[in-house]
């Protein structure tokens, strides 16, 4: 008896850890993206849903991500599944989609694929400007869709070269 209940309660539990994944994974198929602007110590930059900086990465060439592995832990891309959406100050013409090698869809501004970084630990933060790593510079992005180098206004706390990057 006391078999069979561990049996129909380990069914059970299983049962609703695949609902809750399915439920997951439905809201994730039907995501967009929204990319706005907010201003900052380096003016005004692009910022995604949640408040966070987007960055560019100077390493990307014709709107195509050169970031994989341990580089999208540290400057995770902006994905979206369906199409991305233009907040305050941002121009829709300039937004797109490039597609990963793992088949996801990372948003593009002026085709350049956008990222956030792991140090901006709430909205507004932008310490990830000038950083050079992973075989290139970060550069928060204007609603332009150009990069956006002040060194001068970082005061990010984080080193402009070396570190993580320099074998990647």
């Amino acid at each position: 008896m006391k078999r069979n209940l561990a049996v129909i309660a380990g069914v059970a539990a299983l049962a609703a850890v695949a609902l809750v994944a399915a439920g997951l994974a439905g809201a994730s198929k039907s995501a967009s993206a929204t990319v706005g602007t907010r201003q900052s110590n380096f003016g005004r930059i692009l910022v995604d849903s949640r408040g966070r900086s987007l960055y560019l990465f100077q390493k990307d060439k014709r709107g195509m991500s050169s970031c994989y592995g341990a580089c999208t832990t540290n400057w995770p891309p902006l994905i979206a599944s369906g199409k991305p959406r233009a907040g305050s100050g941002v121009k829709a013409s300039l937004l797109g989609r490039t597609k990963r090698t793992d088949g996801r869809w990372q948003v593009t501004y002026n085709r350049h694929p956008l990222y956030t970084f792991y140090g901006d630990a709430s909205k507004g933060q932008t310490n990830g400007e000038g950083l050079d790593f992973f075989g290139g510079k970060w550069y928060l992005v204007s609603p332009a869709g150009a990069k956006i180098q002040n060194a001068a206004a970082s005061g990010s706390g984080y080193p402009s070269s070396g570190g993580y990057g320099g074998g990647y």
